[in-house]
C-alpha cells in the first residue's frame, strides 16, 4: 500500500505533462456507430452502441437511440465490430534503421513502419525502453506535430553495469555506471533532456558461456532516487535472482521482463513486489522466438507462464509488452495467447488498457467513457470471446484522430 500511494504522488501529472502535446491538433469528430462497446474489461458490453468523439476527447457513448450524431461527424460504421479504449504497449524500442535520421527523414515510410509495427495492432500508447534519444525525440515530436501518424511516446534513458555490454548488442553505446554518483549524475542528465523515466540493466547478459553481469542493488537506487525526485518511472532488465533482488532492494517501478534463469516467483519476493507496488510486463514472445531446440523453449515458457500468473495472483499490476523494435515480431497474436495461458481474457485487455492507465496515473485513458480521451481501438470480433481477436485491429484512433484504418 505504501508503495501504491507514493507512486500516486510521484507520476500525478507525468501524462498530463508529456501526452498530448499537439495531440488534438487535427482531431476529428467522429461518431463510431453500431458495435458492441466495452467501457472497460469489466464492464458488461453495450450491444448497437454509438461513441461520438470531438477536439480529441470522448463527448458521448449510449445505445444508438440515446445518441445524437453531429452532422459533421465522420461516421465510421462498427456493425459486428467491437469498441474498446486504445492499447498501451508498455515495452518497445525505435532502434531498427528505418528510424535513424527521423528528424528528416520523409514522412510516409516512417508512418508506414508505424502502422506495421504499432498502430494496425491498435497502440495508442507506447514506452520506449531504450532507444537512441535524438532519434527518439524527433520521430516523438513529429508524431504530435502529426506530420507523422502514431502514439503517444514515452522515452527512458537506459544505464547499465559496468562491463555490462549485452552479448545481443556488441556495437551498441553501452551507458555505463560504475558508482551511485555516476548512475544519479546519468539519470539527471536523461531527465534534463526531457526523457519520461529511467531503464536499468539490473541484469545484463554476456553469453551462454559467461556469468551475468548484475547491477549493485546501491548504484540502481541512485538512479532510482533522482527519477522519483522528479516523478518518473524507473523500470529494469533483470537477468537472474541477483537481478530481482536488485530491483526490490533499489524500489525499481516496473520489471521490463519475466525472467528465464528463476524458477518461478519465491512467495518472498512476490511478498515486496505486493508491498512496493512492483509491475511487470512479461513480453513471454521473445522467450517462445528464442533460437534454440523446442524442448527447451518448452520448459522456459513454462516457467515464466507461471511467473506471470503467479505475479498476477498476488494482486500485482501486469502491463502489456513485447519488447517489439528489439524483436522483429509486430504480430501481437501469440503474445495474447501465452497471456491466456496464465490470464482471463479480461485480464489480458486489461493489461493493455485499465492497468497501464491506472498504473501512469493517466486519469483520462484506459476507459471509453464521457470525457475521456479519445484514444480507441475497433476489433473486428469481441476479446473476450476468443483472446486473439485483439489482434484482429479495424481502426486505430489516437486523440480523435484516425492513426490506422484496415485497407
Amino acid at each position: 500500500m505504501i508503495g501504491n500511494l507514493l507512486r500516486a504522488a510521484l507520476f500525478h501529472g507525468l501524462l498530463a505533462a508529456a501526452v498530448g502535446i499537439g495531440a488534438t491538433a487535427n482531431a476529428q469528430t467522429l461518431a463510431l456507430v453500431g458495435g458492441k462497446v466495452y467501457a472497460s474489461p469489466d464492464a458488461t458490453p453495450l450491444d448497437d452502441a454509438v461513441v461520438v468523439t470531438a477536439n480529441g476527447v470522448i463527448v458521448a457513448i449510449g445505445s444508438r437511440s440515446d445518441v445524437q450524431m453531429p452532422s459533421d461527424a465522420r461516421l465510421i460504421d462498427c456493425t459486428g465490430k467491437t469498441v474498446v479504449a486504445g492499447f498501451w504497449n508498455s515495452h518497445v524500442h525505435f532502434t531498427e534503421a528505418v528510424w535513424r535520421n527521423a528528424a528528416s527523414a520523409p514522412a510516409a515510410p516512417l508512418t508506414a513502419h508505424m502502422q506495421e509495427m504499432l498502430t494496425r495492432w491498435g497502440f495508442t500508447t507506447v514506452w520506449s525502453l531504450g532507444s537512441d534519444p535524438d532519434n527518439s525525440m524527433a520521430l516523438r515530436r513529429r508524431v504530435y506535430a502529426d506530420e507523422i501518424l502514431g502514439p503517444n511516446i514515452f522515452l527512458v534513458g537506459s544505464i547499465f553495469p559496468r562491463d555490462g555490454r549485452p552479448a545481443y548488442l556488441p556495437d551498441a553505446r553501452i551507458p555505463e555506471a560504475e558508482t551511485p554518483e555516476r548512475a544519479a549524475e546519468m539519470a539527471r542528465n536523461y531527465m534534463r533532456i526531457g526523457l519520461d523515466g529511467i531503464k536499468l540493466f539490473t541484469g545484463s547478459y554476456k553469453g551462454e558461456d559467461k556469468p551475468v553481469v548484475n547491477m549493485d542493488a546501491a548504484i540502481a537506487k541512485a538512479a532510482v532516487d533522482v527519477a522519483h525526485a522528479q516523478g518518473k518511472p524507473v523500470f529494469a532488465h533483470p537477468q537472474n535472482t541477483a537481478g530481482i533482488e536488485a530491483v526490490i532492494a533499489a524500489g525499481v517501478d516496473v520489471m521490463a521482463h519475466t525472467v528465464a534463469r528463476q524458477p518461478g516467483y519465491p512467495a518472498e519476493q512476490l511478498a515486496r513486489f505486493k508491498e512496493q507496488g512492483t509491475a511487470l510486463t512479461p513480453t513471454l514472445s521473445l522467450f517462445a522466438k528464442l533460437p534454440l531446440p523446442p524442448e527447451i523453449v518448452g520448459r522456459i515458457v513454462d516457467n515464466i507462464v507461471g511467473q506471470l500468473r503467479s505475479f498476477s495472483e498476488n494482486g500485482n499490476t501486469v502491463l502489456f509488452g513485447t519488447d517489439v523494435g528489439y524483436i522483429p515480431l509486430y504480430d501481437t497474436t501469440l503474445e495474447y495467447e501465452l497471456m491466456h495461458r496464465a490470464l482471463s481474457e479480461r485480464q489480458v485487455l486489461a493489461s493493455l488498457t485499465t492497468n497501464p492507465a491506472g498504473y501512469f496515473k493517466a486519469a483520462k485513458k484506459g476507459r471509453v467513457e464521457k470525457g475521456f480521451d479519445a484514444d480507441l481501438v475497433v476489433l473486428d470480433g469481441d476479446p473476450l470471446a476468443d483472446v486473439k481477436n485483439l489482434a484482429k485491429v479495424a481502426h486505430t484512433i489516437r486523440a480523435g484522430k484516425v492513426i490506422y484504418q484496415k485497407p
